[in-house]
């Protein structure tokens, strides 16, 4: 006899994105301006690609104008991103506090957020003004020395403005949008924090703070830049947006160097602008159609029917569901609030305990992080120049190995509980994959056409999100135009508050590199660290305390260039080491008391952070067993790249 499906529960409702204080309507332009842009780089690829392949020829300009989508889209959402209060943040004190100084905090925090939008745009002003056809001469003239040098050595000046984006748009006016995107997030600040003008002219104090001091400060002492920065560090753990900490520390490290501000404009504009960033966006819209259309009902049903029949099995179904999501949505928790409702009354109501689910969906939020076409080994393989295919044949095992012991978990959970298991119903399990094969080929699509060397890495993300988005609107049906629309408006949103914090880390990176930091501490490593194993060990520390900290797309811009240098020293190769970071930085997610995944799943499933931590302490054991695993046997990487 066959099983009859039980229905299952309602799933979570869930919580609520709008603005605090800023009624929805007011961003309509924004908004606006997001879908289109993020749209536009979807099909611009696709049609540059056809038109290559068929016609012999591209589309004059198109690659440049993909690349400035990206800044558009970028300084565009982070102002809605703003707007809505979605800037990634580390805010790891703010759960503790009364609600009286929760008010405190979040005040503090936009008044050093206003501070720092105050320097950058302003450092974004000079970038332009160094650009724009009539500045050079009296620019020249009118900067220090050391700030004409830098210039020059950007190849700025060179051209009196006559670059073009596309051979139409002068750069100067794209480099425009990051200053002009700025002033906007301090606009939109004030409206979302300020409720009455006596306080709205408090936030403003901060930008005109910023003017006094930069006009009787010349270059500021070294206890004057370690206080600052120090004070930005509190202010990220009360809620200062992480790209206000990165922004505002570069900002005066230059400032004390005597070198110009306009060096971080400069860098954030060469990283987002570059060749493989559109990717991020465009696997992001993938993800996001995804999960806003029935793919993960479909999804569910699919490895529910093949994997039922396993005790545990619908656990396994969805731990493998979430690794397949988190691979185009990142590791920025977007799994945990995307399908964490859904699946939790699903686990629940199969008669697993609600600690063990909760545990698992939060550990699960970034459990596909090494699978390809993974968009941060992507983003690594571009920041320590590896080969993108080399990359996902290093992490494809690792990455299997992340999320075997959780699936034996699953399985010895369901047994020691007693779960009945479904009989394999070989008819249903077809059905199931005929359903869901277009969602399940998704992937295989993007590899094949990356592998087989037909398309960029950018080209196969956007093959995949056209093909995607038709899949779910027109052959299932699940997405409308406004459905379509705010799922590009959603998604476009989360792009923004990543982009802007990659391009304010080149900026710190910058300054980094250009003080030697990466060689000095690798010379550190060689002359105290005796053997290779030591390093390997203190790496694991150090990385899962980042991925503790940081989000993971500020840390592969910020820590891959400092720890390169010191993985040579030891003959690590970048491949392995490249798992390595990864690897740890997933487990930092989940480590408490600040992992960004406890705290994403106490705000989804609405329970303590300490409640939260402790369902997933199994987990985080046995990630801590695989990271090891991962980490002290290279041949796991490495088997199939020699």
């Amino acid at each position: 006899m066959k099983a009859t499906p039980t229905p299952a529960p309602a799933a979570y409702p869930s919580p609520a994105l709008t603005a605090r204080g800023v009624p929805f309507k007011t961003g309509f332009l924004e908004d606006g301006v997001i879908a289109a842009t993020l749209l536009a780089m979807a099909v611009l690829p696709v049609v540059e690609f056809l038109s290559r392949k068929l016609l012999g020829g591209g589309l004059p300009g198109a690659i440049d104008y993909l690349r400035h989508g990206t800044l558009l889209l970028g300084f565009v959402a982070a102002v809605a991103a703003t707007r809505e209060d979605r800037n990634l943040k580390i805010a790891a004190l703010e759960p503790f506090l009364p609600e009286n100084w929760r008010i405190r905090a979040r005040g503090l925090a936009a008044y050093l957020t206003l501070m720092v939008c105050t320097a950058l745009t302003w450092a974004g002003v000079l970038l332009v003004m160094a650009e724009a056809p009539a500045a050079p001469d009296a620019l020249r003239n009118a900067l220090p020395a050391a700030w004409a040098d830098f210039f020059d050595e950007r190849l700025l000046f060179t051209d009196g403005g006559t670059h073009k984006v596309g051979g139409v748009i002068p750069v100067w006016m794209a480099e425009a949008l990051m200053p002009l995107g700025l002033l906007g997030i301090m606009i939109r600040l004030i409206q979302r924090e300020a409720g009455t003008w006596t306080k709205r002219l408090l936030l403003v104090s901060g930008p005109l703070l910023v003017a006094v001091l930069a006009a009787f400060i010349e270059q500021p002492s070294g206890w004057f830049v370690t206080v600052a920065i120090t004070l930005l560090i509190v202010g990220a753990a009360l809620g200062t947006p992480i790209f206000a900490l990165l922004g505002g520390a570069a900002a005066l490290l230059f400032w004390k160097d005597g070198v110009t501000i306009a060096a971080i404009p400069a860098e954030t504009y060469r990283i987002v602008t570059s060749e493989i960033f559109p990717a991020i966006p465009i696997f992001t819209l993938i993800g996001f159609i995804l999960s806003e259309s029935g793919a993960s009902r479909r999804l569910e049903n699919l490895f529910a029917a093949w994997f039922g029949w396993m005790p545990g099995g619908i656990a396994v179904a969805v731990t493998l569901l979430c690794a397949f999501f988190t691979t185009f949505t990142g590791a920025s928790g977007a799994t945990i609030l995307a399908l964490g409702g859904l699946l939790l009354p699903i686990l629940i109501h199969r008669g697993f305990s609600q600690p063990f689910s909760i545990g698992l969906l939060t550990s699960t939020g970034s459990i596909g992080l090494l699978l390809p076409p993974s968009l941060v080994v992507i983003l690594y393989a571009v920041v320590a120049q590896v080969p993108i295919v080399l990359m996902f044949k290093a992490a494809i095992v690792p990455g299997m190995i992340i999320i075997l012991p959780v699936t034996a978990w699953c399985v010895y959970q369901a047994a020691r509980a007693g779960i009945q298991r479904v009989p394999f119903d070989r008819a249903q399990a077809l059905r199931t994959l005929r359903e869901a094969g277009g969602e399940l080929s998704i992937p295989v699509v993007v590899l094949g056409l990356i592998v087989a060397g037909w398309c960029t890495p950018v080209e196969a993300a956007a093959f995949g999100a056209i093909y995607a988005l038709g899949l779910e609107s027109l052959v299932h049906r699940d997405l409308g135009i406004r459905a379509i629309y705010s799922l590009l408006v959603q998604g476009g949103i989360m792009v923004g508050g990543i982009l802007i914090v990659l391009g304010l880390a080149m900026g710190l990176t910058s300054y980094l590199i250009d003080a030697g930091i990466p060689l000095q501490a690798a010379a550190w490593v060689e002359e105290n660290v005796e053997t290779r194993w030591m390093f390997l060990l203190a790496l694991n520390i150090a990385l899962i305390a980042v991925g503790c900290f940081m989000d993971i797309y500020s840390a592969l811009i910020i820590i891959v260039p400092l720890i390169l240098p010191m993985g040579a020293v030891f003959g690590i190769d970048p491949a392995h080491l490249g798992v390595i970071f990864l690897a740890n930085l997933q487990l930092g997610y989940l480590t408490p008391p600040v992992g960004m995944n406890l705290f994403l799943a106490s705000f989804r499933f609405q329970r303590p952070l300490l409640q939260v931590a402790r369902a997933a302490l199994p987990f985080l054991l046995l990630n801590a067993l695989a990271v090891l695993l991962i980490t002290y046997i290279p041949a796991l990487s490495l088997w199939a790249v020699k």
